[in-house]
């Protein structure tokens, strides 16, 4: 479950966007591009070249999803941290105007410094 308030997220891998594009491309607007997906246990992020689209999936079915856009026109600062030897799992943190710290927490092997990179290239 995404939970902003404490600025933490389950540990995210690499999926197919293809699985996440079709409900998140209702969605985009026209011209909207998805670049990367990444995968919890249910929930997941999308990052397009607009924004970051965070999925809640909710309930038994998993039918009620609560969809978070957070453009990176907001984004005030993020910082990144590589997976270390005993520390495996990388993260990124996104201070957003008006909703604060957000974290994302990822598996090992995601390339974290590119996703840096395509925060940098749509913030800056």
């Amino acid at each position: 479950m995404i939970d902003f308030n404490n600025a933490s997220f389950a540990k995210l891998g690499p999926c197919d966007m293809a699985e996440v594009g079709s409900d998140v491309s209702q969605l985009m607007i026209q011209g909207e591009n998805l670049l990367a997906a990444f995968k919890g246990i249910r929930d997941y992020v999308v990052f397009t070249d607009k924004r970051l689209i965070a999925v809640n999936v909710q309930g038994m079915t998993g039918k009620k999803r609560d969809y978070t856009s957070m453009p990176y026109s907001k984004i005030q600062s993020f910082s990144v941290e590589t997976a270390g030897t005993f520390d495996l799992d990388a993260e990124l943190d996104l201070w957003f105007s008006g909703l604060g710290k957000v974290r994302l927490e990822f598996k090992s092997g995601v390339d974290i410094r590119g996703l840096s990179r395509l925060i940098a290239t749509h913030a800056l």
